[in-house]
């Protein structure tokens, strides 16, 4: 779909077009080993499950399931695909200097609205023979997916173009909650918030349930979708995932909705959700 040599439209513009990152056009990230591949599935199918496992404990459930594997391995695979423990952890490394944290602002609140709280979050994507990464930003009361994109880097830009389609198409959030990844606290992505005047929310360290909602989105793609179709090329990820997204959206009640789907639940009254 993609033409290098398009005399009007940049390869930018055209990936923008479909709806992918302009990284994503260079393919899947195949230098993992096919074991190593293997390895990271059964590691992000537990974490699902127990996102409190450090790579000692991931090493241990490994090792159970047969595959003699060492903490370090699983440590930097685990690093590769953004997994981090939930436990409250030291602070041995310090942050770029021009990535600034920001506090938690929804404890407590009630989100009853549309567009009163958008979340944020990447995800892992097992492949059959690669892996991508996919971010998704989130209404948080009404749990509409208003935008995604996938990558095979975890760069900002991705993210970026997902915040921009967002707002393009949804208008603006009075709060932006995110963690506290790279890509988030990026200036530049953090600028398009603090020029828009949205208030940015981030998550404590190790508390993956501050962004609980769409951590529960994580878990229903993977279970639905991702792990049973295992994907073969960036545009069948992308065709499989955009299909079960709008089924999400417009196809599937929430029992915390009133039984209306994101859309009708995104177009109707709020409804109550404590953060």
């Amino acid at each position: 779909m993609i033409e290098p040599q398009h005399p009007a439209l940049s390869v930018s513009r055209q990936c923008a077009l479909i709806g992918i990152s302009r990284s994503a056009w260079y393919g899947l990230r195949k230098e993992e080993s096919s074991l190593n591949l293997a390895l990271m599935k059964l590691i992000d199918a537990q974490f699902l499950e127990t996102p409190f496992y450090g790579s000692r404990q991931m090493a241990r459930h490994l090792r159970n399931q047969g595959y003699s594997v060492g903490r370090k391995r699983v440590r930097r695979l685990m690093a590769k695909m953004g997994l981090r423990a939930v436990y409250q952890r030291p602070r041995t490394t310090a942050p770029h200097p021009e990535h600034r944290k920001r506090p938690y602002l929804l404890r407590g609140m009630v989100i009853d609205r549309p567009n009163q709280v958008w979340c944020a979050d990447i995800t892992y994507i097992p492949m059959q023979r690669g892996f991508l990464y996919l971010v998704a930003i989130m209404d948080w009361a009404t749990r509409r997916v208003l935008s995604w994109r996938l990558s095979n880097t975890m760069d900002v830009e991705f993210c970026i173009e997902a915040l921009e389609d967002a707002i393009q198409r949804h208008g603006l959030p009075k709060i932006f909650n995110s963690d506290q990844g790279s890509q988030f606290t990026s200036p530049r992505f953090t600028q398009l918030l603090l020029d828009a005047t949205v208030k940015i929310s981030m998550d404590g360290r190790g508390r993956w349930m501050d962004n609980v909602m769409i951590e529960r989105l994580w878990r229903s793609l993977k279970y639905e979708c991702v792990y049973l179709n295992a994907f073969e090329t960036g545009s069948a990820a992308r065709a499989g995932i955009g299909r079960w997204i709008d089924f999400y959206n417009t196809a599937r009640p929430h029992t915390a909705l009133g039984g209306r789907t994101p859309v009708e639940a995104h177009a109707g009254p709020g409804l109550k959700a404590a953060a």
